[in-house]
């Protein structure tokens, strides 16, 4: 039912970057007819849902925890397919241990009769308010869903729209997420928890807005899931459905030029030397490192190089995938370590953009869930939040220097592994720079710490060109798989939903 049809005249479409973004939009202009080209400068699809192989041990790089099944569900839709024929998603309702300097620690979960048990001793202004606060997070989330994930903003105007406006309003703009995580709760561990949701955007919890509390909503409601076999199943599962759907892949191919002429890009100059045209181009990829690299400046005079600078580049990442010997009891799927001054740490991150030296430690096991993972011992994807690089691209640590103090720190707080480490590989915002094209190594494109820049993302589609149109986490609706899922989708309906 996707093949071209004779004598009928297709649309061509190329998209730049299979991360989750584009494959959506691939999938989904394949759906409607257009023959679709994606270019890909990696080997692997998904962007940074990569997969990491050490000896008998399997990682995920990418989105270690996963939310809104629902969302990628759709994809498969616009497929013709179900989702439950290619990925099984496994709810973890016990999904995240929070470790604390003293001793303390407690899990999250999306049973509130367990998160209420913990709290009643813990944090009883938190027991008293757990209902209100989950009323509110889906007030806030109900909001989001309704006027802000499926929006297009393809000019200023959009975003003076009076129902805008007015759900804007409602949001909770102009409050941080830690003043209103202290609303519910008076546990300074409790806070601390809930406020490391800032990261899943890149940013502090003490500068952005409230509005992304709704996050917690995610998580604590809905649930957080993990894809049997590993996250990257997902990516997988799109990169195959797309080529059952007649999309044409480039791997291990990169984009050198988008050249423009009368405001439309007219060739698309491969590395290699080729030459690609379409009707329509989707930039799959950070585009503030990627649209300035692409594009001439005089032929994007609203996006200029001066303009890219202007923004604030979210928060990177120091990661060590270590395979070790034996399982480790202490620790879940998801655990996290917190440091004892945790306000202090995103001071390090954002003003002086330099490395903690007390830092939080994120930990995947997801050997804990699938076992095959790790049939040796455990997966340990051990993340801590890092400055971006400088403005010259200088990474402001030594990596090894780095390494042994998360082990010692992670020593102190009852995981030794000394000895048990089978296979280790590390990864810093350099090679997230190199590897995925991310500026200045940032994970989340651009960080929220600026009112404005939280709510008004470079749009999904270029004043100054055509026929171009974003996806992926730098633009709206933001970060995360299933955002970055749903700007691939939305883009896709709007090129082909244009009247020509």
């Amino acid at each position: 039912m996707f093949f071209k049809e004779e004598g009928k005249t297709m649309k061509k479409a190329v998209v730049a970057g299979a991360g989750l973004g584009g494959l959506a939009s691939a999938i989904t202009l394949a759906s409607k007819g257009w023959d679709v080209t994606v270019i890909e400068k990696n080997s692997h699809p998904g962007g940074k849902l990569m997969p990491v192989a050490l000896g008998s041990y399997q990682f995920d790089f990418g989105p270690n925890t996963i939310t809104m099944p629902q969302v990628f569900e759709r994809v498969f839709q616009y497929a013709g397919k179900r989702m439950s024929d290619y990925l099984e998603f496994i709810k973890l309702d016990q999904h995240t241990v929070n470790f604390f300097p003293d001793g303390t620690h407690f899990y999250f979960s999306s049973d509130a009769d367990a998160m209420k048990k913990q709290l009643k001793n813990l944090d009883p202004k938190g027991y008293e308010n757990y209902d209100r606060f989950l009323a509110e997070i889906t007030r806030l989330y109900k909001l989001s869903e309704t006027h802000f994930f499926p929006r297009m903003f393809k000019s200023v105007l959009d975003y003076a729209s009076p129902s805008l406006s007015y759900a804007f309003m409602k949001v909770r703009p102009l409050e941080t997420m830690d003043h209103f995580f202290r609303r519910y709760f008076g546990n300074e561990h409790v806070v601390q928890a809930f406020n490391r949701y800032a990261t899943y955007i890149g940013s502090s919890p003490y500068q952005s807005p409230a509005t992304f509390a709704m996050i917690a909503y995610l998580e604590l409601v809905q649930g957080v899931f993990y894809v049997k076999g590993g996250n990257t199943r997902i990516a997988e599962a799109y990169f195959s459905l797309a080529k059952e759907m007649g999309v044409q892949f480039l791997m291990n191919t990169k984009v050198q030029e988008l050249q423009v002429s009368n405001k439309r890009i007219n060739t698309v100059l491969l590395a290699n030397g080729h030459e690609l045209t379409a009707d329509e181009v989707v930039l799959n990829a950070d585009l503030l490192k990627a649209y300035p690299e692409l594009i001439a400046e005089t032929d994007r005079p609203k996006f200029t190089d001066k303009k890219r600078n202007s923004y604030s580049p979210s928060i990177s990442a120091f990661v060590i995938t270590a395979g070790i010997e034996g399982k480790i009891e202490k620790l879940a799927h998801h655990s996290v370590f917190f440091s004892s001054d945790y306000r202090k740490e995103f001071e390090d991150l954002f003003s002086s953009q330099s490395y903690s030296e007390d830092p939080t430690i994120y930990i995947s096991n997801s050997s804990f869930s699938d076992p095959a993972q790790a049939p040796d011992g455990s997966n340990l994807f051990i993340l801590v939040n890092a400055p971006p690089l400088t403005e010259e691209g200088r990474l402001q640590i030594s990596p090894q220097r780095y390494k042994t103090l998360i082990y010692e720190t992670l020593e102190k707080r009852g995981i030794s592994l000394t000895g048990r480490i089978k296979e280790e590989r590390l990864f810093t915002p350099l090679d997230i720079q190199d590897t995925f094209g991310a500026y200045r190594g940032a994970l989340y494109g651009i960080s929220a710490n600026k009112k404005w820049d939280a709510f008004m993302r470079p749009g999904n589609f270029p004043a100054d060109i055509q026929n171009l149109s974003f996806a992926g986490g730098s633009t709206h609706p933001g970060g995360g798989s299933p955002m970055v899922t749903m700007s691939g989708m939305n883009v896709g309906e709007e090129i082909a939903g244009r009247k020509r």
